[in-house]
């Protein structure tokens, strides 16, 4: 955390205990020093894998730490009277109190579901949002640039339920459709509403309607400025995005119909009979402690992870900015194995063939 004197000398590195060059308190021309030959490569392959926040977690220590004796958590069911019953109380109450905390999403009166990642989330809410026996399968949009992996994921298993149909902003076709809105936006981190226009046939979950999911993976202090309480019917998280962890595969979805929540449920239920338990009980207390931490000002240099890790995103950030100014030509592997020869003309130009989140991570 960074002293009321640090903020005010514009002319110095900040002295955060993360140890990071803040670039916030750096002049410009003294911000990086990126030293690459001309025949340095760029590898986006196996890329966003969040390793860059390890070592906060290893200046934590034991902090977070959790012991699970033999006998604990063996049975199916965490909670038999919960709509989600195997997920572990301790997780809903830290995921609950961290969002009330950072203030980046309404809790009040949503349900908590539980997934292997947000990716099965994800898989799940499609299931509860298709109502089985139609006549043809439900067309599913997101406005360009998308998450690569949408069309492969909702492709894969050539479901009768709902189909890949591209690009929100040229959907124009009658019936029932679900638009994805990634919000900031994976690949190019912009803040995002829905494109196709709702409530065609009514209310939000009448026959005709459009439907939303909100993928809110990146909303989050050290990604994007928190402006306020983001409340929509299907949000989706990761704790691979919030916290680095990606290896736990745990995300969590605020669902605000119960019968929606139930459905997406069942889906887990039978994709993966629930959620490892294990998992569960270590992101609870890894989120415990970002909590405690978040709330704790006492010292002012306390590790504080989301001041962390917005510190080192931004010195990454600039370290890009550098590599990109420079107007040269570099090579970059375009995911996963295609090899390309991109400028910093062609990048401007084509903003949504970069994801920011990748060269960052």
């Amino acid at each position: 955390m960074c002293s009321t004197e640090q903020q005010a000398a514009t002319t110095r590195t900040c002295t955060c205990t993360c140890n990071c060059e803040c670039p916030s308190f750096v002049p410009n021309k003294a911000r990086v020093n990126v030293n690459l030959s001309p025949d340095s490569v760029i590898n986006l392959d196996h890329s966003g894998d969040p390793m860059l926040f390890e070592s906060y977690w290893e200046e934590m220590g034991e902090k977070c730490s959790v012991v699970i004796p033999g006998w604990r958590s063996m049975s199916y069911f965490s909670n038999v009277d919960s709509l989600c019953w195997f997920l572990e109380p301790e997780l809903a109450d830290s995921i609950g109190r961290l969002h009330r905390a950072v203030g980046n999403a309404v809790t009040e009166d949503r349900h908590v579901v539980v997934g292997n990642g947000s990716l099965q989330l994800f898989q799940a809410a499609l299931y509860a949002l298709c109502s089985p026996g139609g006549p043809h399968p439900v067309s599913v949009v997101s406005a360009v640039p998308y998450y690569s992996s949408y069309p492969e994921v909702i492709n894969l298993l050539q479901s009768r339920l709902y189909k890949w149909e591209g690009d929100a902003h040229a959907y124009n076709e009658e019936g029932p459709y679900i638009e994805l809105v990634t919000s900031p936006n994976n690949p190019d981190g912009f803040i995002r509403e829905p494109v196709v226009k709702q409530g065609r046939g009514g209310g939000p979950y009448e026959a005709d309607a459009g439907k939303l999911i909100h993928d809110l993976a990146y909303y989050w202090p050290h990604y994007s400025p928190i402006t306020r309480r983001a409340d929509y019917e299907i949000m989706l998280f990761t704790f691979s995005k919030c916290t680095g962890h990606a290896g736990s595969r745990i995300g969590w979805a605020l669902v605000k119909d119960k019968e929606i929540a139930r459905k997406m449920t069942k889906f887990i239920e039978l994709n993966t009979i629930g959620v490892s338990k294990e998992s569960q009980l270590r992101a609870a207390r890894i989120l415990q402690v970002i909590h405690q931490d978040y709330h704790d000002l006492e010292s002012p240099t306390k590790l504080n992870f989301f001041e962390y890790a917005r510190c080192l995103m931004t010195e990454r950030w600039y370290k890009l900015r550098e590599v990109v100014n420079r107007n040269e030509t570099f090579t970059l592997p375009q995911y996963p194995r295609e090899y390309c020869y991109f400028s910093k003309q062609f990048i401007e130009a084509h903003p949504g063939k970069f994801n920011i989140y990748m060269f960052l991570l």
